[in-house]
């Protein structure tokens, strides 16, 4: 390990898509190296989103072994408060110091991957959630004056994050006016100073994956025992208590049983929808992990859980624990 990565707090992360196994296979890596899982996971930071985000039970956070494995960063903020990547980040942050200061090592578990981005990364965030008076003088001068005039403008005030924008992407052109407007400063300030600093961590990443035939089958199966665990009570009693319209409530899973639930959909076809959009997200799962080139991949057979698992463990712990 080179002298950069001695001044590193060591970080474990274990990611891929949805189904993939990644629950089973934390906790036994947990267990083996005494580690203490943080969620990356953009649902399950909501109270009352259990089943719909296959969110652990806390009886079940435990290794085969019967190794208590704890936990963070689930059941964080309840539907109807806002939360952002940006509090995710420093709440992640602030866990993670916390486990490093009780001598154990932190596992961050996850198939988000901006969150997990959000972590590993230097990343500064623009302001959020921004002007609503500015963003709506903005939308007026595109519609009057067009996209172009957008660009134009964008070009004159911020002509890095102009190259990286398409001239008729309107929502990205409004967001950058809008944040130089709000603070004086570029929107590609951000990524300039995020290419000069430093990583925060010494990363060892694993991201799992199986072949396409199979995951999607775990997919399908794990929607049906979560309609069978209780899902569509979870959704009514969330939508006796909440507006639909929240973000939260657009998640995965109850915005199709929702519009069941509304009469805007039948029940096959909410089922359908459901398979069919949990295919498509860990389709976008597996793309988006693909390009970070630090993660080691590893092929998970569901036969073999307890033998990946220790090779796992074994990986992570030769690059973080004896170098």
């Amino acid at each position: 390990m080179d002298a950069a990565n001695n001044q590193q707090q060591p970080l474990a992360a274990i990611v891929g898509p949805t189904a993939a196994g990644k629950s089973a296979i934390a906790l036994r890596v947990a267990a083996r190296l005494q580690a203490e899982i943080v969620s990356a996971d953009s649902a399950q930071v909501y109270r009352g989103m259990d089943i719909g985000t296959a969110k652990l039970p806390p009886a079940a956070r435990v290794s085969p072994a019967g190794v208590p494995v704890a936990h963070y960063l689930l059941d964080v903020v309840n539907p109807d408060e806002p939360f952002s990547v940006a509090d995710y980040q420093k709440m992640a942050r602030e866990t993670i110091a916390a486990i490093r200061q009780r001598g154990r090592l932190p596992l961050l578990v996850g198939g988000t991957g901006l969150y997990f981005q959000a972590v590993v990364d230097p990343y500064l965030f623009t302001p959020a959630p921004g002007d609503k008076k500015i963003r709506q003088q903005l939308e007026v001068l595109a519609r009057q004056r067009g996209n172009e005039y957008l660009y134009e403008q964008l070009q004159k005030v911020d002509a890095a994050a102009a190259l990286r924008i398409h001239p008729h992407d309107r929502r990205r052109l409004i967001r950058a006016l809008e944040v130089y407007t709000m603070t004086g400063r570029p929107i590609s300030a951000a990524v300039t100073w995020r290419r000069q600093q430093q990583a925060p961590y010494h990363l060892a990443a694993v991201a799992l994956t199986m072949t396409r035939p199979l995951l999607y089958r775990r997919i399908e199966a794990r929607v049906d025992a979560m309609i069978e665990e209780g899902l569509v009570e979870e959704i009514r009693a969330l939508l006796a208590r909440y507006d639909y319209r929240l973000p939260a409530l657009q998640a995965l899973g109850y915005r199709e049983i929702g519009a069941y639930l509304r009469g805007e959909a039948g029940w096959e076809e909410a089922v359908a929808l459901l398979k069919r959009n949990t295919r498509r997200l860990a389709k976008r799962q597996l793309t988006w992990f693909k390009r970070d080139e630090r993660l080691r991949w590893w092929e998970v057979d569901p036969e073999r859980i307890e033998e990946i698992s220790v090779e796992i463990a074994n990986y992570l712990a030769g690059e973080l624990i004896f170098r």
